[in-house]
Formats: C-alpha cells, structure tokens, sequence
C-alpha cells in the first residue's frame, strides 16, 4: 500500500486528539525548556559580539545557535566510515537502482513527466553527503541534478513535474517540493549559486497567491513548517515582508499541533510536531514552544515507552499497539532527528540534541544493513526476525512485508530514497556557530571544524574522540592569532560530573543551560579535554509493563542473538536479505534488586571504534545475567510476542547473557521483560488459536489491562476466527510454569451493525491436567456470553499449565474476543 493511501485516515483524527494540558487559546503561557541556553543577542549593546553567520532578522526572534555553511565541518573516525559505506550504498548510487532517478523520463527534469516525492527525498540527503565528504561524483552528481530543476523553472514561480499543479483537488500539491526546498538552500550554502534565491522567492510569491484552504490539504498540511523554514531562510537574506505573511497563512491554515494532535502517522508527527515552535519564532509567544514540547510528550508518553527515541508507528500510530515490537518507519527516524537538530537550534535547549543523539546512535543503524546496500521499512526495539514476509494478523498497520533489508524502490519507496539525510545532516549539525560569535560542539564524534569566531578570525578546531564509545573528547584549536570567543560543550542529560581542563589544569568555566561554556581569549595550540564520564544505568519503562532497558552513557544495549543472514534475492551489487535467530532470545533480565545497574559488567573489545554497528565491530560490550523465560514466544508468522508484564516467574536456571549497543543488533531484544522465582513474580502465557486470519492472539496479551468501551471497541486489538463461521474454534493459554486459576473473565466480540463477528452459540473452558488430559471448568449454565462487559466464570482452583476456550460459533457468524483474563 502506498503511503498516500494512509493520508484520509490519519489526518481524520485532528478534531479527536486534543493535547493533554494544550492551552485554550494559542497565547496562553508555556513550560520553560529545561535545558535552553541563550547567548546574547545581536540586537543588545553596541560592544556585544555579532553572529558571522546568517542569522534571524526582525522581527524574527533570534536563534541561540546557527547553521555552518556545508562543508565547514569534516567528519572523521566511525562517522566518517558509516558516509563511506553510505557513498557506496543505497543513498550514494540509487540512481543505479531507482528509476525514479532518471533525468530522462523524472518530472524533475522533464516537466510533462510524472514525478512526486522519490527524486527530492533522494536529492536532499545525497547532495549533503556532497558536501560532508567532498566527493566529486556526488557533487557533479548533484549539481546535475540542481541544473536539471532549476531548468523547469515557470514565469509564475512554479517548478518541476507539471502535473503537481492540480494533484491536489484541483490545486497544487506542495508537498513533494519542501525536500527539494532543502536541496536547494544547502546547494545555495554550499556554491553560492545565484540562481537559488530568485528560485526560491518565485516558489514562494506562487504559493502566496494560492487560498490559505490549499496548506489544510494533502501530506503539506501536516509538514508546513518545512516550508516555514525555507520562508525564514529567504527573510533572512531578502528582508522581504511578504514572507512573513505567507507564514502567518501556512501556520493559520494547516494542521494545528497548537491545540490538537491532529495526525497520527509517524512521519507526519515527526516532522510536524515542531511546526508550532517554528511558528512561535514569528508570533513572539512562548505559548507556542510549549505546544511543541507538549505534542511531543503526549506522543512519547502513549507510544514512545521503549528505548532507542522512537515511538511505536509502524505506519500510524493506533490504540493499543504500543509495544516495542511494533517499530518505527525509516523516514520517521531521519525526519526525527531533523526535527531535534532544529529544535536545538531554535531554542537552544540540549534536551533535543540528547533525542537526535539518542535515536542517531541507538536505532538509525539499524535501520539498514551493515553494508548500507538496503534498508527496511520499520526498525522495532524487539524483533527477533527479519523476513520478507507479509504479516496478515494485524501485527502491523501495514499488509506488505517490510522487515527484510532490501533496496525497497517499489515497495516502501520513500524510505530508501529519504533515509541518506540522516548521517549527513547529524554531521553538518556536530557543530553550530553561536549568536554572541563562538562555537558550539552540540553532537560529539571526531572531526575537524572550520569557522569564523570573535572578531571575524576563521579558526579550526579539530575533536578528537572515540564518543560515544569512549568519554573524553579533546578539542584542538588552530589559530592565525589570539582570538576571543566563547565555546559551548553540550552537557548529555545522563552525564552528572563533566570536567573540562585545559593544558593539563582545571579551567573556568560557566553553565549556561545544559551547555559548559569556556569565554577565553584562545591561542593557537590549546588543547582542552573534556570528560563525560559514562555510567550503567537501569529504566524502567512503566507504559510497557514495567520492562527495563539497558545504558551506558549515551548507548542503549540489546541482547547479542546470533544472526543468520540469509540472502533471499536482488543482484550481488545489491542483495537482499533476511535475518534470522540462531541463539534463543526470549530471556528476562536477572537485577540486583537493591542496584540494578550493579548488574551488568563494562568490557572493552578489541574491535576499533571505525565500523562499531555489528556484533564484530563493536568495541564495547556488557555482561548481565538473565533467566530464559518460555511464555514468551514468536506467534505463528515469527513475530515477537507482546511484552507482559515484569517480573515474569521463570524458574529457569540463570545464563550468562551478553548485550551489545542496540545499533550493532538487528535482531534485537533492547526492552527485557525482568525475571523472578517467587513473590510478586507474574505468570505469562503464551497464546495459539485453532485459527487466526487477520486478527491475531497476541491481541489477548495487548489488552491485559484493557477495559474495553464495549464489545465493538475499535480502540484495542482483537482476535477473531474470521473468516470462519459456524465452525467450532479455540484459542489457548499455555504457561511454562504451573498456575493456580479459580475464574476467568470473558469479553467477546461483536459487530452487530458493521460486520459479521457474533458472540458464540457456547463455549467452554478446559484446563490441561497433569497426564495432559483436558478437563472441563464451571458448570455449563455459567458460561456467560453477554455483549459489552466481562462475563466471569468460577470454579474450585485448580493447578495447571495450560486453559482452552472452544466455542461453538453461531450458523452462518465469525467470532472472536477482545480479552480474557484469568483469576488466581
């Protein structure tokens, strides 16, 4: 299914999602960030040191930190191999692979031709990779390309594939030029080209004569601060009014994140989230950065409980479906991270710079094969296989198979054109050039950075480190002559006692936010070092059932599962491939109940830090123990089971596990269930059906704690026989340790109205005996099947490791149950 096909039903919801604490009127008052450092700003006294760089005009307020110019910052070390790998895979030579790419038959360079969001995504990302790397067949590559679109150019101001002049009911459809509005600002940054700004003003003046209804409609509705954005960008260098305007209109007309969470797809949200503190930067009103920050947790506190800075869409986010296996599409991971990276520099806040880090070095990896030659769809915190097979239960909200790593042009095809931006664009924002004219270092990796500070004099500062694989990070500066100008070094969140020394000694140093801020007059040689020291930390992750992940400094660990990769297609330039398990992973996590972090062991590998994301390559591993814990399974297409909830009782002798940092894992159990013998320790149970054609079992572990609305609640998963009907049908509980059950509570099914799933003609309850002999429960009067509410039935405890409920379906009816519980 294409992803347009998902815009009716996700956007929907607009009037539905108000925001938890959202304010009545766009002006009330907003959180204060936490973590905002604000350098001076230009417009204060005459003697106050002034932005070299591009920066905010009136009224416009000013950003704390800004932009380089692409190719100020040369990346080295593991970041460094990982553009290598990206130069010769997928993003680096999709034009060998996607057809979207070609000059001859692309909208983008043939304007009577078809063309949407393929060749901008593409664009955007593989131009960046240009200029981070200095590539000369990238950057022929893309200045071809700029050419090519610039060439379309109309006298309205229009440009590009012609029929996106009336896609939209009648009127354009401005999505698929905001990647390309990108494209052409760094090409801009990075040439010079004088084209670019007279482009951009006459795609913008077409815009401002469209009605304001245009920016509610189309997948533009719920991205319009991109567009924001590039308005901003082109005030800054023209100064003209009229810009402001047509961002008065854009935030008036689209999809409000103000009030509301006005859609639920992943991508949508990760771009869209931010729109409102975009906007605030206009209007003047903290009120606005508070509905961001607003939006954002509302997202991450229903869907976001599982490590790696994702949350659970693996297209829309739905009810009920917030387990760790559920993923996180590729477009939204990259478009996550652009959204932190601006944020950072809108606000100044390090808590964004902590999530683009968190999901760069922790799920982004992941997202393709070692190699880079493919990518996968959906990138989940547990997953246990990686195939290429479509899942028809439900389990994820889309019907094609998108866990295989393949180069995907045709069958999940924004994805593997849109992924290249992510490396790039972290690279180009490791450093940022502060308001009051010195030097952020915002996201650490070894590099070199070269930019003008204080009175105007270009210095270099090169970074040597082995972060986030190592805590110290040494910062050399190279200067013509004494200069004078303030550094920032970003303060982690997990970090509790940074220090920084310079030539050996202690220095000073001030806190501005979550920044440490060394204002000196600096000379060419000095070396400061500053130390993050790491420490193993324990979470527990209450909206998933009390699951707990593994870190150590800004690393997430995973179980190391011993992966078969199998090649299943594709050319040997460009495989595909499945992954599958050759080890068990369904294992709970063995705590020191006093300090869990005291748990686990820090080991340093052999393996160098410069292609760290594979079991081999990584130089850092953790020791913890764990206990195997049967009721947890795969279902019956190899998916990962639904967490349940922690401790769970396993009497399994304890193992020696290894964990190895989330991104080097792609099959992964990163959010463990956590392990105990007695006491308040859970039973969990592992649920099969005599049949399960589109809504699966593992529906009745989702919805443990559920209370359903009624018996046609759409809000929680369900499991039905459909499409049997008539028929006699089961659905079991097994346990891998003896239970003691005196009741059960049904809830049934039924769609009375809308389809053809009844509560049963009858059922029964059996319990499997010691000899495995089943046995029936209750007395037959008491098997309740009553719509909208729990029917329970009683009987004398008994001991066992396995319940069964077989009903006897209605002529001519499905059914199914929305949850069952058991009763000690």
């Amino acid at each position: 299914m294409e992803r347009r096909t998902f815009l009716t039903g996700s956007m929907s919801a607009a009037g539905a999602a108000a925001l938890a604490g959202a304010p009545s009127t766009a002006h009330a008052s907003a959180d204060t960030p936490a973590h905002a450092a604000v350098p001076p700003s230009p417009t204060g006294p005459a003697t106050a040191p002034r932005p070299h760089y591009t920066a905010n005009r009136a009224p416009l307020r000013p950003e704390p930190f800004l932009r380089l110019p692409p190719g100020s910052i040369t990346p080295k070390g593991w970041l460094r191999a990982q553009l290598d790998l990206q130069l010769d895979g997928l993003n680096g030579r999709m034009p060998e692979v996607s057809d979207y790419l070609d000059e001859r038959t692309s909208g983008w360079s043939v304007a009577d031709h078809d063309g949407w969001e393929e060749l901008p995504y593409w664009l955007r990302g593989f131009g960046d990779l240009g200029y981070v790397t200095q590539d000369s067949r990238v950057l022929e590559t893309t200045r071809a390309w700029i050419d090519r679109i610039l060439a379309t150019r109309q006298p309205d101001g229009f440009f590009g594939p012609a029929r996106l002049r009336t896609a939209l009911g009648g009127g354009p459809d401005f999505w698929p030029h905001m990647p390309v509005l990108d494209a052409l600002r760094t090409w801009h940054e990075y040439s010079g080209d004088d084209r670019v700004v007279p482009a951009l003003t006459g795609w913008l003046k077409y815009l401002h004569t469209q009605p304001g209804t245009l920016f509610g409609q189309g997948w533009g509705a719920a991205r319009v601060g991109d567009t924001i954005d590039t308005a901003y960008w082109l005030y800054n260098r023209t100064g003209d009014a009229w810009l402001l305007d047509l961002v008065h209109t854009l935030h008036t007309h689209s999809a409000d994140y103000t009030h509301t969470v006005p859609t639920w797809h992943n991508v949508n949200l990760a771009q869209g989230f931010r729109e409102p503190a975009q906007y605030g930067v206009l209007a003047g009103d903290d009120s606005f950065l508070g509905a961001t920050h607003r939006v954002y947790d509302t997202v991450m506190a229903r869907y976001g409980q599982f490590p790696g800075g994702g949350f659970a869409a693996d297209e829309n986010a739905r009810p009920g479906y917030h387990d760790p296996r559920q993923g996180f599409e590729t477009c939204g991971i990259v478009e996550f991270m652009h959204s932190h990276q601006l944020l950072t520099r809108i606000t100044g806040d390090t808590v964004w710079a902590d999530r683009c880090e968190d999901l760069a070095l922790n799920t982004l990896p992941a997202a393709f094969d070692p190699r880079q030659k493919g990518t996968h769809y959906v990138t989940a915190a547990n997953s246990v296989q990686l195939d290429n097979v479509a899942k028809s239960h439900g389990q994820f909200d889309n019907d094609f198979a998108m866990q295989a790593y393949r180069p995907g042009v045709h069958d999940y095809r924004c994805c593997p054109h849109n992924y290249g931006m992510g490396w790039p664009y972290y690279a180009e924002e490791m450093w940022l050039a502060s308001l009051d004219g010195g030097l952020c270092a915002s996201l650490y990796g070894e590099s070199t950075v070269r930019a003008k500070v204080g009175d105007g004099t270009t210095v270099t500062v090169t970074e040597q480190t082995a972060y986030p694989f190592d805590d110290t990070v040494t910062l050399t500066v190279s200067a013509p002559h004494a200069v004078t100008f303030p550094l920032y070094l970003r303060v982690p969140g997990w970090c509790r006692e940074p220090s920084v020394r310079l030539a050996g000694r202690p220095v000073p140093v001030r806190r501005s936010g979550g920044h440490l801020v060394v204002d000196r007059r600096w000379h060419d040689g000095d070396r400061l070092v500053l130390r993050l020291p790491m420490r193993t930390r324990v979470r527990t992750w209450h909206g998933s059932a009390d699951s707990v992940s593994v870190h150590h400094g800004p690393l997430t660990y995973s179980l190391r599962i011993e992966e078969e990769w199998r090649r299943t297609g594709g050319s040997d330039a460009w495989p595909e491939y499945e992954v599958r398990p050759r080890s068990p992973w369904n294992y709970a996590l063995e705590l020191d109940a006093r300090d869990p972090a005291r748990s686990f062991a820090v080991e340093r590998t052999r393996a160098r830090a410069a292609d760290p994301f594979t079991h081999s390559g990584t130089p850092v591993l953790l020791r913890a123990k764990g206990r195997r814990l049967d009721g947890w399974t795969r279902d019956d297409q190899d998916v990962v089971a639904p967490l349940q909830q922690s401790p769970a009782r396993t009497t399994r002798p304890v193992e020696h596990l290894t964990l190895v940092p989330a991104a080097a894992a792609r099959l992964r159990i990163t959010a463990f269930p956590t392990a105990a013998a007695r006491g308040r320790a859970q039973d969990w149970a592992a649920v099969t059906a005599s049949f399960s054609g589109v809504d699966s079992p593992q529906a009745l572990l989702m919805n443990a704690d559920a209370e359903p609305s009624g018996s046609y609640d759409q809000s929680v998963p369900r499991f039905t026989w459909w499409d049997r009907t008539g028929t006699e049908e089961w659905i079991r509980y097994d346990y891998a340790e003896p239970v003691r059950v005196g009741a059960v509570a049904v809830y049934w099914y039924d769609d009375t109205g809308h389809g053809a799933c009844r509560v049963p003609e009858s059922w029964r309850l059996e319990h499997r005996g010691t000899d495995g002999v089943w046995r029936p429960l209750g007395e037959s009067a008491a098997h309740g099947t009553a719509t909208d509410r729990f029917n329970r039935l009683s009987f004398p405890a008994v001991t066992t490791t396995a319940l069964r409920i077989t009903a006897h379906l209605k002529t001519g009816f499905s059914g199914g149950l929305l949850a069952w519980r058991t009763e000690s």
